[in-house]
């Protein structure tokens, strides 16, 4: 009976009395032939257009038997490597291929993997003789909950985040979830300080000046749990060209309402948290806020003779001791008014007015 060969790595199958005097040579290149697919690696150069096909020589070491291969060359279109029909094998491929093309592993009759065109990351792959298949492996999202055993550490790299995806915890509840902008150039830096120096979250990037947003839910508000510092502060004005005897502030989106068109009668400040929200339910028992209207006032004078919370009429304690019974002709009065809560829509409002000509 002859020699015949496997149908993977083409190893000489020796038959029963065959190869006398040469057998020792067949078995030591046998061996030489699973010492290429256990560990070996070859570097096969590519052609820029049609790319390689791995060789699968009867008996004998070649490039297709190797464990590792890495692709190397120019390539100047898209390209397949080809592994022959039939043969069953596993693969560690690296594409280090130059050129902004894609490069596919496939059989010679089916279908393959592909690298990107800007892909020359490492894939381990297998042949299962009909089809070239990924292991998906060296991807990490292959893993559904990947487990670290010890600390992460990025060895200089970033971590990307796809758009709506989330920091979680352990009830896959998100701590943190992340937005994306198309284009972004401002981003957050966050930085940690030796002893005797403050941590830091500045708003960086490629804009010369940058808002810090923090935007709460609803009538929510931002709290600093502890003192606050504040080295700059601006207020929120509305400008109203238009005078109106009711005058509604709201003092979840304003601090400050300006009228620049003269009053013409007595006036009602009603304060409220806006028009969807009452300030009852903008503000917490033993907490204030601190608003102002300013009333342009013309050759005859006006002012506020009724003031409300939630368009309840209440009586404020006016700076002074008594409520002002007049405006200023010619002047712009102001108006300040801090509403205290001290129980369930229950306020004491502190007023004053100003004249400032």
């Amino acid at each position: 009976m002859a020699n015949s060969t496997s149908a993977n790595l083409k190893l000489t199958v020796q038959a029963t009395g065959e190869n006398s005097g040469t057998w020792g040579q067949i078995t030591n290149t046998n061996l030489l032939v699973l010492e290429q697919a256990i560990g070996g690696y070859s570097a096969i150069t590519v052609n820029e257009t049609t790319g390689a096909t791995l060789t699968f020589s009867n008996g004998a070491p070649s490039n297709g038997k190797d464990a590792v291969i890495k692709l190397t060359g120019t390539i100047t279109t898209n390209i397949d490597v080809v592994i022959p029909d039939s043969v069953e094998k596993t693969y560690i491929i690296e594409n280090g291929t130059s050129g902004a093309f894609t490069v596919t592993v496939k059989t010679t009759s089916g279908t393959g993997v592909t690298w990107g065109t800007t892909d020359k990351g490492t894939k381990m792959v297998y042949s299962d003789g009909t089809n070239v298949v990924d292991t998906a492996f060296t991807d990490l999202s292959s893993d559904i909950t990947p487990q670290l055993s010890g600390v992460l550490d990025t060895n200089g790299n970033d971590i990307i985040i796809d758009d709506a995806g989330a920091i979680e915890d352990d009830s896959n509840n998100p701590y943190i979830r992340f937005q994306k902008t198309a284009s972004a150039v401002n981003y957050f830096d966050v930085t940690n300080q030796a002893t005797g120096s403050s941590p830091s979250i500045a708003a960086v990037g490629g804009d010369t000046n940058l808002d810090f947003l923090l935007t709460p839910k609803g009538i929510g508000r931002v709290t600093l749990d502890g003192n606050g510092k504040i080295q700059g502060l601006a207020e929120k004005v509305e400008v109203n060209g238009t005078f109106t005897s009711n005058i509604n502030i709201d003092t979840n989106t304003q601090a400050v309402r300006l009228d620049t068109a003269d009053a013409d009668a007595n006036f009602t400040v009603n304060l409220r948290g806006d028009g969807s929200n009452s300030l009852d339910a903008s503000m917490d028992t033993g907490e204030s806020i601190t608003v102002a209207y300013i009333s342009k006032q013309g050759g005859t004078a006006y002012y506020n003779t009724t003031v409300q919370v939630d368009g309840t009429t209440v009586t404020p304690v006016w700076q002074g001791g008594s409520a002002p019974s007049g405006g200023n002709t010619n002047s712009k009065d102001v108006y300040t008014f801090t509403a205290i809560k001290t129980g369930g829509s229950v306020f004491t409002v502190l007023a004053a007015q100003s004249q400032f000509a």
